[in-house]
C-alpha cells in the first residue's frame, strides 16, 4: 500500500486509473470515514480520469499526529500528496470536512486546481460551541456515544433498509476512526469560517446537497454556489453522505460537469 511520510505522520493514498493522458480528480473525504466512501465513484470514472484518494490524517490506514489540527494544515496534506506524486493540476471533489478542505485550496492554491465539486459542506460547518461540545465529548467517551446519531444524520431510513451493508461498512469506519484524530478534525471544524473569502473562488465549482441532509441543509450549498464566481448547486436525494445515497445521479452529475 502506498504512503507518504511527512514530518509528524504518514498518509496512505491509493491511485485508479493510470492513463497518463487523462486529467486528474482528487477525492476528499468526510469525517469518520476512508478512501473507500469513493468506491463507487472510482468504479464509474476511472476510466475518464486518474483518481488519487487518500485517508485524512487520524483516519483509516494514515497515521495520527498529535492533536488540535488547522483546516490549512488538512489542506496542506494534500498538497504535498500532489506535490509528491508529481500532480501540477486537479479536480477536486470533496464532502463535509472535504469540501471545506476545498474551499481553502481555492481561495489559497487555486493555481494548483481547475474544477471544484463541493458536497454536503458549508463554508461554516455549525457553530463552534457544537463542535468543542463534541470534542469534550468524544476525548472523555470515545466515538460509542455518536455512533446512533451518525447513522442518522449521514442515512436516510429508506436507504439503510435498502443497502445495510453499505452503512455497517462506514459506520464500522465511522468507530475505528481513531479518537485524537477525529477530535483534531473537529478542531479545524470549529475553528474554520470561509463565507466572507468565497467571492475569490474564481473556478467553476458545482455545489451538490442532500435533500434530506440535516447537517448541510440546501441554504448552505446555495450560499457557496451563489457567492463564488463560476457556482451551480444541484440538490440530490439523500441525506450528509450523499455520494453514496444518490450514487447514479451523483456520478452522472460529476462526469458531465467535469467533461464540460
Amino acid at each position: 500500500m502506498p504512503y507518504l511520510d511527512l514530518s509528524q505522520h504518514r498518509l496512505h493514498y491509493r491511485l485508479d486509473g493510470d492513463d497518463p493522458g487523462k486529467p486528474w480528480l482528487i477525492f476528499c473525504n468526510s469525517l469518520g470515514t476512508d478512501l473507500h466512501m469513493w468506491d463507487g465513484q472510482v468504479g464509474a470514472l476511472a476510466q475518464a480520469f486518474r483518481i488519487l484518494r487518500y485517508d485524512r490524517r487520524g483516519h483509516g490506514l494514515s497515521s495520527t499526529p498529535p492533536a488540535p489540527y488547522t483546516l490549512a494544515e488538512l489542506a496542506e496534506d494534500i498538497l504535498a500528496l500532489m506535490d509528491s506524486l508529481a500532480i501540477e493540476r486537479a479536480h477536486f471533489c470533496g464532502l463535509s470536512i472535504g469540501g471545506l478542505v476545498g474551499q481553502w485550496l481555492a481561495i489559497h492554491a487555486g493555481h494548483r486546481f481547475d474544477k471544484f465539486i463541493l458536497c454536503a459542506t458549508a463554508a461554516r460547518i455549525g457553530n463552534p460551541g457544537s463542535w468543542q461540545e463534541r470534542i469534550e465529548t468524544v476525548t472523555m467517551d470515545g466515538l460509542s456515544p455518536l455512533i446512533a446519531g451518525t447513522k442518522e444524520r449521514w442515512f436516510t431510513p429508506g436507504f439503510t433498509a435498502h443497502a445495510p451493508d453499505t452503512v455497517r461498512q462506514l459506520i464500522t469506519t465511522f468507530e475505528e476512526t481513531s479518537v485524537e484524530g477525529y477530535v483534531g478534525c473537529c478542531a479545524a471544524l470549529r475553528d474554520a469560517d470561509l463565507r466572507s473569502d468565497l467571492g475569490r473562488i474564481p473556478h467553476p465549482v458545482l455545489a451538490i446537497s442532500g435533500e434530506e441532509d440535516p447537517v448541510c441543509p440546501f441554504g448552505d450549498l446555495d450560499l457557496i454556489a451563489t457567492s463564488v464566481l463560476r457556482g451551480r448547486h444541484l440538490p440530490l436525494p439523500g441525506r450528509h453522505i450523499v455520494n453514496l445515497e444518490a450514487a447514479d445521479r451523483f456520478n452522472a452529475s460529476l462526469a458531465h460537469f467535469l467533461g464540460t
